[in-house]
């Protein structure tokens, strides 16, 4: 499957109705709590990580995008900033960065920070 070809999509629709759903998984994600890129297929049963990455770029600047996120916990490249605004205002686990660290820019603690859907998960699809 490309990234191209999102599962759902349909020519004549707006918004994809695959795109929806991601959106609908990362508007659920709550505030200082991630989930991977992986993770939100997953959870959807549908489509993968790339498939994902493709909506958020596309479509993502409506929700809180800063939730979907790489598995590595290395922030997104370009958004590394507003990113991290956003984790600290919302009390997100970050792992300090080293001093030999490009850009020193810390790293979120997957650990601490993902979110498997357990609380709040009402209308799992």
């Amino acid at each position: 499957m490309s990234e191209e070809s999102l599962p759902g999509a349909r020519a004549e629709d707006a918004l994809p109705e695959y795109a929806e759903r991601v959106l609908d998984v990362a508007e659920r994600i709550p505030p200082g709590r991630v989930m991977t890129y992986g993770d939100v297929a997953e959870w959807l049963e549908a489509g993968g990580p790339r498939q994902v990455g493709r909506v958020m770029a596309l479509y993502g600047g409506a929700v809180p995008w800063w939730r979907v996120v790489r598995s590595d916990g290395a922030l997104l490249p370009g958004h590394e900033l507003r990113a991290l605004d956003h984790y600290r205002a919302e009390g997100t686990p970050l792992k300090e960065a080293s001093r030999a660290a490009e850009g020193h820019l810390p790293r979120l603690d997957m650990k601490r920070a993902r979110w498997d859907g357990g609380e709040d998960a009402d209308g799992h699809t």
